[in-house]
């Protein structure tokens, strides 16, 4: 019996793992009005995410307040809002526990690599992934380029002694289908998520799933 050439699966967190879409709209909107800032509707937080704190603050503030003083500002009442609001919504989309319990029952390892800060990231698989283990979990680091720089994908793969042809990226982004590209890893685009399936063909995905377990697919198709 052969053997598929995947052996671990890399997870986006936001809008791949986790709808938290409401609670991060919630945080910066509240932070916002606390500066005297007008809010955005929560769709408009699709494209605000997944760049890192900073550049969410910078998109949600008014172009002629976008100073790094003030965004400094925001980046700090956002994360005050959002220490508090983070778990109020936020709920692993469905098929996600489905497709984390079978992975469990294979020989195939799992880890998330995630633009939002590293301490909250780890917070968050805990609290609401708790069940499943992921062999890395991995947000944003100082010194360490965010993504799409293929770094931190790379450093995930030495840390499991694999080689990135061996993993599949599963991300809602173009950002994520980036980073699979620059590291060599398989990108897979997560239709559930954020963006749109036009924005994840452009970034490079080479399969489209529209259903966690869809990704069973992928990696049985090399099973003989």
């Amino acid at each position: 019996m052969s053997q598929s050439r995947f052996k671990a699966v890399l997870f986006d967190l936001d809008g791949t793992l986790l709808d938290t879409l409401l609670d991060l709209a919630n945080s910066v909107n509240d932070a916002l009005r606390r500066l005297g800032f007008a809010t955005h509707p929560t769709p408009a937080y699709r494209y605000f995410v997944g760049e890192g704190r900073e550049i969410m603050a910078l998109k949600s503030l008014p172009p002629d307040h976008r100073d790094p003083a003030t965004v400094n500002k925001l980046v700090a009442l956002i994360n005050q809002e959002y220490s508090r609001q983070w778990a109020i919504n936020t709920r692993p989309y469905p098929g996600i526990p489905e497709l984390l319990d079978t992975l469990a029952g294979m020989d195939i390892r799992t880890a998330v690599l995630s633009n939002k800060a590293d301490d909250i990231s780890k917070t968050m698989v805990a609290g609401l992934l708790g069940r499943w283990r992921f062999d890395v979990v991995r947000g944003a680091l100082n010194g360490v380029p965010k993504k799409p720089d293929p770094t931190a994908a790379l450093q995930i793969a030495n840390e499991l002694h694999l080689k990135p042809s061996e993993f599949i990226y599963l991300g809602d982004s173009d950002i994520d289908m980036k980073t699979a590209a620059a590291a060599g890893i398989y990108p897979v685009g997560a239709l559930w998520g954020f963006r749109t399936e036009e924005e994840l063909a452009r970034g490079g995905a080479k399969v489209l799933v529209k259903h966690p377990m869809e990704l069973m697919k992928i990696l049985r198709s090399e099973r003989a």
